[in-house]
């Protein structure tokens, strides 16, 4: 089945069952293909090239010889050509969130919502493009002056996951051309489609041919593919986003050639309501960071602590906003306000995860298995698990679904040891009106991101990025993220003084 035959868009000509490679839309060598799944319904509805081992060496060749020509192009030709990549994709936003719904199962609203926010990194980097510096300084030797000139890294490579195709390609791709390198994106299989719309829109926008290439393939051939990128020759800087686990295996390739790696990796995020908490505002911020996206997002809330004043009302709370407004269907019924996972591995965690928390003595309060009445897709209820302690697969795992899992905690000593104690560190968010106790909270959870009385800690002003094994590197932000694509040279001149 033809994705045209599925997919109604306003421009079919967006639509590209193919990889990018210097301008043209090509197979693969092999000239073999995967397929498409719609999670909603797990038909097929397009499909996309193969690219073996065998096809990278011409991508990456490709990327190496625009990268010599852009460059050189004037950093003002560089932030129109990602204005006018702003405003294309803004008159698209309708046919890209379309492709989305169909690719990751997320409801029309939600990626419609992706879209607007993946458009501000567009917004963003344009303007940063102007706005690389370097320096000039006198050192402690008098007659020396000292300068510092930045330059775009050179070929880049975003190895990038489903569930955010079109803010994760965005964001990566308008820091790396706002810097002057070239980029290859290797999309995930599960959504290759809105990547190559973007792509397709790029070119519109004037982008020289090479400069933003895309290279498909399967799950099978996704590990082998991505090492030989990470360890091309060419290859010299590489951005991930995905599983702690996944990453370490990409740090590790990219070691050969000491690459420059930028790693967005797990969270275990914590979410903890204290007494004193605007208890309406947690709830309403929760909502999101549980529920979009069917819980899949590496910043959603994975364990809830709430102070044992306020559990059961909170329970009670969250119970009731979930059940009234949360309506499990596909991504194109404009009644559904949550859709299936992208992934079959996804719903056999959950029910893994279920099974093992009411083993070990929790309670479920609604949900739990997958829905009665919807017999295809990757559905599960939103559920709601209380009496959750710390031996169970939820605390130490990524859950990445539709689980949400509530703890009691007495004391703020004791929610801070409980919160901090995983590897993982990418965002934490809390919720108190103690304004000693937010500083002290601040400073004391172990995470790259803090969202104090609020849910929301991404947007294109702000460095997104975590520590300990959630990864390192910064992406977003004023600076730091298009640092991640230069290199500094530093320059010395002896000034010889006049007789």
């Amino acid at each position: 089945m033809s994705a045209n035959d599925t997919l109604q868009l306003n421009d079919p000509s967006i639509l590209h069952e193919a990889s990018l490679l210097n301008g043209a839309w090509v197979p693969a060598i092999s000239g073999k293909r995967f397929d498409v799944e719609d999670p909603g319904s797990n038909r097929v509805f397009a499909s996309c090239p193969t690219n073996q081992t065998e096809d990278v060496d011409r991508y990456v060749v490709s990327s190496q010889k625009a990268f010599e020509e852009y460059r050189h192009v004037n950093p003002r030709v560089r932030a129109k050509i990602l204005l006018k990549w702003h405003e294309l994709i803004t008159n698209a936003r309708e046919d890209i969130a379309k492709i989305m719904v169909y690719e990751t199962g997320k409801p029309m609203t939600e990626a419609l919502g992706e879209v607007d926010y993946a458009l501000g990194f567009a917004w963003w980097f344009a303007g940063e493009a102007e706005r690389i510096r370097g320096s000039v300084s006198q050192p402690s030797v008098s007659d020396r002056r000292t300068f510092v000139i930045k330059q775009p890294i050179g070929v880049s490579v975003a190895l990038v996951p489903w569930n955010f195709p079109v803010a994760m390609i965005i964001r990566k791709v308008a820091a790396a051309l706002a810097a002057g390198c070239s980029m290859i994106v290797k999309p995930s299989p599960e959504t290759p489609l809105s990547v190559n719309a973007l792509a397709d829109l790029a070119i519109r926008a004037g982008l020289p041919a090479g400069v933003l290439n895309v290279i498909s393939t399967d799950n099978d051939n996704t590990p082998s593919v991505s090492e030989r990128l990470c360890k091309h020759p060419l290859v010299r800087k590489v951005t991930f986003t995905g599983s702690t686990r996944v990453g370490s295996i990409v740090a590790k390739h990219c070691s050969e050639g000491l690459k420059k790696v930028t790693m967005e990796l797990g969270g275990n995020c914590p979410f903890i309501v204290f007494d004193d908490g605007d208890l309406d505002e947690a709830v309403a911020a929760l909502m999101v960071l549980k529920w979009r996206t069917a819980g899949q997002a590496c910043t959603h809330a994975n364990r809830v602590y709430v102070q044992s004043g306020v559990y059961e009302k909170f329970a009670q709370m969250m119970l009731e906003a979930t059940q009234s407004k949360i309506h499990v269907g596909h991504g194109t019924d404009k009644s559904t306000t949550m859709g299936p996972l992208t992934t079959c591995r996804g719903v056999e965690k959950l029910e893994r995860h279920v099974a093992d928390a009411v083993e070990k003595g929790a309670t479920v309060l609604c949900g739990g298995k997958r829905p009665a009445n919807l017999s295809s897709g990757y559905f599960f209820e939103p559920t709601i698990i209380s009496g959750m302690t710390c031996d169970m697969l939820t605390t130490k795992e990524e859950i990445f679904g539709p689980i949400l899992g509530l703890y009691k905690f007495n004391s703020e000593e004791e929610v801070v040891k409980m919160a901090n104690d995983t590897s993982m560190g990418l965002a934490s968010y809390f919720f108190t009106k103690d304004v000693d106790r937010t500083w002290r909270m601040l400073e004391s959870l172990e995470a790259g991101m803090i969202g104090m009385n609020t849910g929301n800690s991404s947007c294109a002003e702000s460095p997104f990025g975590g520590i300990k094994e959630s990864g390192y590197g910064k992406e977003a932000g004023k600076d730091v993220a298009i640092e991640e694509y230069l290199v500094s040279k530093t320059g010395t001149l002896t000034i010889h003084q006049s007789s």
